[in-house]
This record gives C-alpha cells, structure tokens and sequence, in this order.
C-alpha cells in the first residue's frame, strides 16, 4: 500500500489526493454581498453541518493553489458577517458548475449562471429559489487554516432561517431523500447523485453480542464480507439447538446438506445461503444455518 507524509508531496498532488480520498462532500451554494450590496455566488464541498443546537454549518473558501488568492466569497463573509447556504440537487448542477468559474468581482454569478435571487428574511444575501433547501446564516467566526496556497478558512455560521421546498418535506415532518436529490463532489472532474439505487438505510445498531464473539471459522470465512459479519454481530442472542434442527428440514438445506458431505464445501454452501438470507434482512435466519456447522458451535 502507497504511504505518504504530507510534506512529501507538492500541494496540487496532495490536494488530489485528499479530495479523491474524502467524499462524497456536500455542496454549498453559498450567497452574499459585498459592501455596496451587489450579490456573490459560489459553491464549495468544503462544507458540512456540524451542530443542530446552535445550528451550525460550517464552509471553506480555501486559498487558490495556482496563485494563493482568496475568494470574493470568504471577503463579503468576513466584512458583512452573513451568508445563506443554499443546497445543490442534480437539477442544479450545470448552473452550480458555471457558477464556479473566476469572473471578475464585478460580474453577478446569479445572471451568469441563470439561477434567480430571492429576497432573504433575515439576512442581505439573496436565497437561491430553485435550491430546495436555504439557510440564511450569520458569520460567527472564521478560522483561517494558513497562508499559503490550499489553506482553508472555516466559516463558522450559526443558521438562523431553514427554508424548505414543499415537495421535498416527508410526512413525519424530515426532508425526502429521494425528492431531494442532492449531489456530492468527488476526486477530480466527479460528481455523485445521492438518489435511487445509491441510497440504502441502515438500521441504527443495537448492543449485539459484537463481531468478537463470532465464532472464528465463521468470521474467516471466504463467503461472507465485512458487512455480513457486521450483521452478525448486531444480534443479542444466538439460535437454540431446537430452532437450529428445526431449520435443517427446510427443504433448500434438507437437499444441501445430502448433495456435500462434512467438510469446507457444505460450510461453503451453507454460508452461500447465509449471505443471501442477511443480504434480504434475515439475520435470525442466517444464524440458524451457520450454526448447523457444528465446527462452528
């Protein structure tokens, strides 16, 4: 495995690296003003939520490699102290694209990239209206990281308007992660849509009886993956002897267990049949097939 210590590296290598590391990352559209009021927009994926009380997210507009020169962005935020956040769906994409090229501070991103200003509530900068979510933000602090190109400075903003779009709000009162949409940057020229088959739910995890105290020739097996065992592991307690015998009548492992004799290829098959089990959700399940292995008892 390739190892580097950063000071081996050339900033633009080192910058590649990381960002091709770390992702998918958010995307804010951020908005503000300059001191005669005339509007800004950007978008940078140094950008997450990091606190719902205070709520706060936080953004960087990190100094240029190329020249080390800093955004009109990280300028309007640290003189007018506010911003609003606006998030990026697929819908969103090209205009946010074109909205990241260097035009002169005079040019107004919100004409060049088409998207429309809408009047904030609380703060000066404009939402954007066809993002579905916005955060009008005042400044609390900003960190600068260094000096020198690639240096990041943390604009630290307490959010103080939450303006969601109608459709993208979910019954129990969340947002719809499917209706969202969002998208995310990655390594280089790549992007990443957060919807359809790139969504999965993951059940939050109870105190199980831990990937330790899986028996040893069913946590080396060469079947099942890391996120098999994680499963496994989430169970708090294991099958009887009873529910175990009962499970070899099932026909499917009736005949598994006639075709292989004792050895590796019956655990083989019989872990073939535990992963699909876990891969539909049924852990209990799995857990009675592995067990009629008596090596792993």
């Amino acid at each position: 495995m390739p190892s580097f210590s950063p000071e081996e590296l050339i900033t633009r290598d080192r910058h590649r690296i990381l960002l091709g590391a770390v992702g998918p990352r958010p995307i804010a559209l951020v908005s503000t003003v300059d001191e005669f009021g005339k509007p800004n927009l950007s978008p940078f994926s140094f950008f997450n939520i990091f606190s719902s009380n205070p709520p706060t997210v936080i953004f960087s507009p990190a100094r240029r490699v190329r020249d080390n020169t800093t955004k009109d962005t990280l300028h309007n935020a640290l003189r007018e102290q506010e911003v609003v956040v606006n998030v990026v769906n697929y819908d969103l994409v090209q205009q946010v694209n074109l909205s990241s090229a260097e035009y002169p501070s005079h040019v107004d991103e919100f004409v060049k990239s088409g998207l429309t200003p809408v009047p904030s509530e609380l703060v000066a900068p404009p939402r954007v209206a066809e993002s579905p979510v916005s955060l009008e933000c005042i400044v609390k602090d900003v960190v600068a990281l260094g000096e020198e190109g690639g240096a990041g400075n943390l604009v630290i903003c307490e959010i103080k308007k939450i303006h969601c779009a109608a459709h993208v709000m979910s019954d129990e009162g969340g947002l719809d992660q499917e209706a969202l949409d969002l998208v995310g940057r990655m390594g280089k020229n790549w992007w990443v849509r957060a919807s359809g088959d790139a969504l999965f739910s993951v059940g939050a995890p109870t105190v199980g009886i831990g990937v330790d105290q899986i028996p040893m020739v069913i946590r080396n097996s060469t079947v099942l993956t890391g996120n098999d065992l994680g499963l496994l592991g989430g169970v708090t307690v294991l099958p009887t002897e009873e529910e175990i015998e009962q499970k070899k009548n099932d026909f499917d492992i009736r005949r598994l267990l006639q075709n292989y004799a004792d050895g590796i290829e019956r655990r083989e098959a019989l872990h073939e049949v535990a992963r699909e089990l876990l891969e539909n959700g049924h852990v209990h399940e799995a857990w009675k097939v592995l067990l009629i292995d008596k090596s792993a008892r």
